[in-house]
């Protein structure tokens, strides 16, 4: 089951001491031929699982730099069915756990069952879906839980702690803790609640709280990290990338995971 192999991944990687590291990419960024080989790589370089995201015309939780790797993939073709299909085909020599980061229209247009289908198919082990509230997550769960893919939930700064509470019961895989007011991109620094709010989160779940939002330096990565389970990177990896800077990607993964924490 594609949920187990993220399960494992992430409670190998803390048993190490380390913490877990999730990059996130857009697919078809430079085109789907080379999806493979990009999560083969971040993989060698120390990733504990990938956040794949999904083009999407009107993406309200992306900053600037997602939002021109969107349009990249958009303009080279890519949908929610040649993913499938590209992830499909190399399901059986994929070794790291892939977690989609998704809207809910192209999966409502998709359609729903489909979706959670295809995904197991994919061997996809998890969905993120930060449009869709938690009054609605209804649409979704039951069916995702059937087809063995985690359903991820965000956890809001803004929020009050009563919905935190719930929010953090309920999430699968790994809890994803905004740390930023706003949308994604990389940011210099973090609101001083921040580890506070972290620290708060980890006392509601059992599951690991990974951080994610405006981090985009293996310092930043750290210090998050010292009041949770890691991080999640996204715009400093997808402009990185686009720009072929491998080395510097390995430097941040690596640097992230030194052993560091308080």
């Amino acid at each position: 089951m594609s949920n187990q192999i993220l399960d494992k991944a992430l409670t190998d990687k803390l048993a190490t001491g380390e913490k877990i590291f999730v990059p996130y990419i857009m697919a078809g960024d430079g085109g789907l031929d080379i999806l493979e080989e990009r999560l083969d790589f971040l993989q060698e370089a120390g990733a504990t699982a990938v956040e794949l995201g999904v083009p999407f015309s009107d993406p309200v939780a992306d900053g600037p730099t997602i939002q021109a790797a969107g349009q990249r993939a958009l303009a080279n073709g890519t949908s929610l069915t040649t993913l499938f299909e590209t992830l499909q085909a190399f399901k059986e020599r994929r070794t790291l756990p892939v977690i989609l980061m998704t809207y809910f229209n192209p999966i409502y247009t998709y359609g729903v069952e489909a979706f959670a289908k295809s995904c197991e198919q994919a061997g996809v082990s998890g969905i993120i879906i930060p449009d869709l509230p938690m009054e609605e997550e209804n649409l979704v769960a039951g069916l995702l839980k059937q087809h063995a893919v985690s359903f991820i939930r965000l956890a809001a700064l803004t929020s009050p702690e009563e919905r935190l509470r719930e929010i953090a019961a309920h999430t699968e895989g790994f809890l994803y803790a905004v740390s930023v007011k706003g949308t994604t991109g990389t940011r210099s620094t973090h609101e001083k609640e921040v580890n506070t709010y972290l620290q708060q989160l980890k006392e509601f779940t059992s599951v690991p709280v990974l951080a994610g939002f405006g981090v985009s330096n293996a310092e930043q990565a750290r210090e998050l990290g010292s009041a949770c389970d890691g991080v999640i990177v996204g715009s400093k990896i997808v402009d990185l990338l686009h720009q072929g800077k491998f080395d510097e990607i390995k430097e941040l993964i690596q640097g992230a995971n030194e052993k560091q924490y308080s």
